[in-house]
């Protein structure tokens, strides 16, 4: 899945860089990008807690007949950065239509500690205060959806001081059924939103002044 992807989008996304001025010609690597995007999945898929223990452990040692062109751990995550925003497309685009049930969230994207919020300057007017249930932090954050068989439909990043609530509609347009999310997401006028619009229905705690939806 991940090879037929880039061979379609890479090529063309690359051609529209190139012609804008905004990609130099890289060097050629041992490793596609589909392979990179792969390897990067399957350690999602395996019993592995970090990436280290399975690239040295399992890929390194069982996997060189099937990726030939294996490289280092260091060298495999300097290669990490250049494939990231096809990894994002690929998942965006592979959305599991077939999967009724699906959650909501989303994490702290912190970039610096807090006394050097002022003289921060790689995403200066980007990276924005913001608060989440374990306290203040700067930078960004990542909203998440995920199905009940744990995978990722959908993803976004804002400004850390984004209201959960707001990307919630720009995520869901492909999905159908219920979507739960935490105390951050209620709202009657967002639950109203998705269900007219998009028939999800969105399931999270109700307050004294909100309807109690009805239905299972």
């Amino acid at each position: 899945m991940s090879n037929d992807f880039c061979q379609s989008f890479v090529p063309v996304w690359r051609k529209q860089m190139l012609s804008a001025g905004e990609l130099q010609r890289q060097r050629g690597r041992s490793l596609s990008v589909s392979e990179i995007m792969t390897i990067l999945i399957h350690f999602h898929q395996s019993h592995y807690r970090t990436f280290k223990a399975y690239y040295t452990e399992y890929v390194l040692v069982r996997l060189r007949k099937e990726f030939p062109g294996l490289v280092s751990y260091n060298r495999f995550v300097g290669f990490i950065p250049s494939v990231l925003l096809f990894l994002c497309v690929y998942l965006r685009t592979s959305l599991f239509g077939n999967v009724y049930w699906h959650f909501v969230d989303s994490t702290a994207l912190t970039v610096c500690k807090h006394p050097r919020i002022h003289s921060h300057k790689e995403f200066a007017g980007l990276a924005q205060r913001g608060k989440t249930s374990t306290g203040w932090f700067f930078g960004f954050k990542l909203h998440l959806i995920f199905n009940d068989r744990g995978e990722l439909l959908n993803l976004m990043r804002t400004p850390g001081n984004v209201d959960d609530r707001k990307p919630v509609p720009k995520m869901v347009r492909k999905l159908f059924g219920k979507l739960f999310g935490d105390k951050g997401y209620i709202s009657q006028t967002l639950r109203d939103e998705l269900l007219r619009t998009f028939n999800v229905e969105l399931a999270t705690g109700v307050r004294s002044n909100m309807k109690n939806p009805s239905g299972p």
